[in-house]
């Protein structure tokens, strides 16, 4: 527990190194994209509001986000969204905090982290793209009848400790009581596929779509969804600052119109129009491998049909914190409003037309 607990203060370290920093700071490592975006529609051409936006890391989890920008929902919202992957919460949070980010994807525990250091500023989630974890278990040898007690005496590359997809994991372990697991989490997300391959770890745990990638190329076997074995759990979410949001709500109310349109595009299209919007972002990924992932994500109800976290998410996601030792019993935040304003959600439509 004193590790996750000193997981937990590092990332509020590094958010208060980039406020200290200010906001002519250099952005925080992240790796910069330059997204594909629609052709606006006809009619007259009317200058774009640009979001700097972080998203935690490149997954068809997001897929909500991704379909916005290339059917070209923000635009219609009169913005232009301009897209950075942070490879990291903590990266995501100093960067809203350093000023570099208007807009971040990340975990929604950075905006409990954030508002009990009590600092001069804080960041409040204003919509919950993800219920679900977004990880998966993939085995190195095929296995039949997967049970978690299998873990038992095996090693799985996992996720750095204190980010969602470990603590659901170790939650998830915990529930089932399996110990004498050896979860590797010092491998970076971006090299923990290359390490199985190479002969590292019994298990891995991974976002599609390197899941169906690892699998089509024979190289890891499908066990579970992590998501679906440990239930709800408000994963992702969308944070900006508080001051960012009270300066910009018209902004925000469209952007959260925009995503709102995505989630409904992606649940009324066929997989073959809804891989062709997301190749973009994925090249290299073959349009089975796009597809397959998108049906994995949907049979898991990952995208919440009301994209709103509620006071019970909220102490659901808080009960995680404490059990994997990253948030004290005493830091838990009891008042939503503290730390989320779902009130863009409420009037998603009403506005930003």
């Amino acid at each position: 527990m004193m590790k996750m607990r000193k997981t937990a203060c590092l990332l509020l370290s590094a958010v208060l190194l980039a406020l200290a920093a200010g906001c002519g700071a250099a952005a925080p490592a992240a790796t910069s994209t330059t997204q594909p975006v629609a052709a606006a529609s006809g009619g007259k051409a009317e200058a774009l509001k640009t979001v700097k936006f972080s998203e935690v890391i490149r997954s068809i989890f997001y897929a909500p986000h991704y379909i916005a920008m290339q059917k070209g929902f923000f635009k219609e919202e009169g913005l232009n969204v301009d897209m950075n992957t942070a490879q990291g919460s903590d990266k995501g949070a100093a960067a809203l905090i350093a000023g570099v980010a208007d807009i971040s994807l990340v975990g929604p525990e950075t905006a409990i982290y954030i508002y009990n250091q009590k600092g001069d500023k804080t960041l409040k989630i204003f919509y919950q793209l993800t219920m679900k974890d977004g990880s998966f278990l993939l085995s190195r040898n095929k296995t039949d009848g997967f049970k978690w007690s299998d873990l038992q005496g095996k090693s799985v590359i996992g996720w750095r400790p204190g980010s969602a997809p470990q603590m659901v994991l170790n939650s998830k372990l915990q529930q089932e009581k399996v110990g004498n697991v050896d979860v590797v989490t010092n491998i970076a997300s971006t090299a923990m596929a290359g390490a199985f391959t190479s002969g590292k770890g019994d298990y891995i745990q991974v976002f599609e779509p390197i899941a169906s990638s690892l699998e089509k190329e024979g190289k890891a076997h499908y066990v579970t969804s992590v998501g679906q074995a440990f239930g709800p759990f408000p994963e992702t979410s969308y944070v900006a600052t508080s001051d960012y949001i009270k300066n910009n709500p018209d902004t925000i109310q469209k952007f959260v119109n925009a995503v709102a349109k995505g989630t409904k595009w992606l649940n009324t299209a066929t997989p073959d129009e809804i891989a062709d919007a997301l190749m973009p972002f994925f090249e290299g990924t073959p349009k089975d491998i796009v597809i397959q992932s998108i049906d994995r994500y949907k049979k898991q109800d990952t995208w919440p049909a009301v994209p709103e976290l509620t006071a019970d998410q909220l102490e659901s996601l808080q009960k995680v914190l404490v059990d994997n030792g990253v948030l004290k019993p005493e830091q838990k935040v009891n008042d939503l409003a503290a730390v989320a304003d779902m009130s863009f959600v409420k009037n998603i439509g009403k506005a930003g037309k």
